[in-house]
């Protein structure tokens, strides 16, 4: 395995470059790379060439997430305005704006099925689920506070909930918050399962695996400089990896379940042999902290290849081949 690199946009934004996500080809459209950035727009990109295919605005202050719907047709972005946009795909029409108290709102997902939208809920340290049929608050998921404090003393424990991920069956939805703790809830029935523990800073970014037989695998990154994997039901520690010299900030899997790749501040991309529990390329074309990774659908015209795209705050947006 290995990630050839293809193109580098610079200057894609005219700040810092926060968050990337794929959006799935549809009838009309290949499938296109969302980014959503400090200079409070979020802009799609076709990877052929790449080009700006358009730079929506709506937001007043800057762009902390981007997700898109598996259907390829609407997406979202949070911004620190504490607002979520959710928005045609094609038109960019504004679809429905989800308001939330300030610091609220930090990173978005969709379930897999596409029925309901995820929301790390920052302060409110909650994960909040939206229906996207009528675009109602349908749940929030509290995180629990540590065992043994009074609840006098319950405003000044509470988890910043920074991360989010959603199991295959959408039946699990796992949060990351700033003291390092994960929590996995039950989503049916609404319900906190249990924490998985191992990290001592911010859980910034979080993913399960891709591969059939894995779907109960987590990858968390982390302020630590680790990346750890998770059995999320047996809620065991089953590897931990470094490398990365500093935070990191940004961890997504390649669609065959063989590979990780990590986003660092410490300016590189990292990509991971699952088998080897190893970095086996370290990709050091930002000249500043890389804030996402993401993994684009297989290619058409090679199903055992995939893009990935990473964006940095040196405002570039960079494309490679996986294979």
């Amino acid at each position: 395995m290995k990630l050839a690199p293809l193109n580098t946009v610079q200057n894609a934004h005219e700040d810092s470059i926060w968050t990337a996500a794929w959006v799935p080809a549809t009838e009309d459209s290949g499938p296109l790379l969302l980014t959503g950035s400090l200079d409070e727009t979020v802009r799609l990109w076709n990877p052929d060439g790449p080009e700006k295919v358009q730079t929506n605005t709506g937001h007043c202050l800057g762009v902390v997430s981007v997700a898109a719907h598996p259907s390829g047709r609407i997406a979202a972005s949070a911004s620190i305005d504490s607002f979520i946009r959710v928005f045609d795909v094609a038109t960019n029409n504004t679809i429905a704006t989800l308001e939330a108290p300030p610091s609220e709102v930090w990173q978005l997902q969709f379930n897999p099925q596409g029925t309901t939208l995820a929301a790390a809920g920052g302060g409110s340290a909650s994960v909040k689920l939206w229906d996207t049929a009528e675009w109602k608050l349908i749940a929030t998921l509290e995180v629990p506070r540590p065992e043994g404090l009074k609840p006098s003393e319950k405003s000044g424990s509470k988890k910043f909930a920074l991360s989010v991920a959603w199991s295959p069956d959408g039946r699990q939805i796992a949060c990351g918050a700033m003291d390092g703790t994960i929590s996995v809830f039950d989503v049916p029935r609404a319900k906190f399962m249990h924490h998985l523990e191992g990290h001592c800073m911010p859980v910034r970014s979080l993913v399960y695996s891709s591969a059939p037989l894995d779907s109960r695998i987590l990858f968390s990154a982390s302020d630590d400089g680790h990346v750890h994997v998770y059995d999320a039901e047996r809620k065991t520690l089953i590897t931990s990896m470094s490398g990365h010299s500093s935070w990191v900030l940004s961890v997504d899997v390649s669609p065959d379940g063989a590979a990780i790749a990590t986003g660092s501040s410490d300016k590189s991309v990292r990509l991971w042999d699952l088998k080897m529990r190893a970095a086996t390329q370290i990709l050091t074309g930002h000249s500043d902290q890389v804030w996402a990774v993401a993994f684009g659908p297989t290619l058409r015209t090679d199903v055992r290849s995939c893009l990935l795209a990473s964006a940095s705050d040196d405002k570039s947006v960079s494309f490679y081949k996986y294979s």
